[in-house]
């Protein structure tokens, strides 16, 4: 699997991040993981044409211990299996990776 892994993160910098996510709604089904939807405009053919049938899109963002590991794997929120589920194109990664870098930083959590 392909992460993006930010270690070594304060204890209560982490409650808030956790905090933050779940006011914007981005809970997952677990305990510790967060759905990061991925924007339409960015989505691959093939996922704009399974969108109503898979979609919505997202990336899991999974708060462990003293780190945050957000998954480079495009997951659709309604099938496990489809052809639509694979890893982010550059344009999906780098989106994602300044997303969180830049959410991050708005929270004044340094690392």
């Amino acid at each position: 699997m392909r992460n993006y892994l930010l270690e070594d993160i304060y204890e209560e910098d982490l409650k808030k991040i956790t905090d933050a996510l779940k006011e914007l709604e981005f809970t997952g089904g677990l305990d510790g993981i967060f759905y990061i939807p991925v924007p339409d405009s960015l989505l691959q053919d093939e996922q704009k044409e399974h969108l109503g049938e898979c979609g919505p899109y997202f990336m899991a963002l999974e708060v462990l211990e003293n780190e945050l590991k957000l998954e480079l794997l495009v997951r659709a929120r309604n099938k496990l299996r489809c052809s639509c589920v694979c890893y982010a194109t550059p344009e999906q990664r780098n989106h994602m990776l300044d997303y969180l870098d830049n959410f991050i930083n708005d929270l004044e959590v340094s690392l």
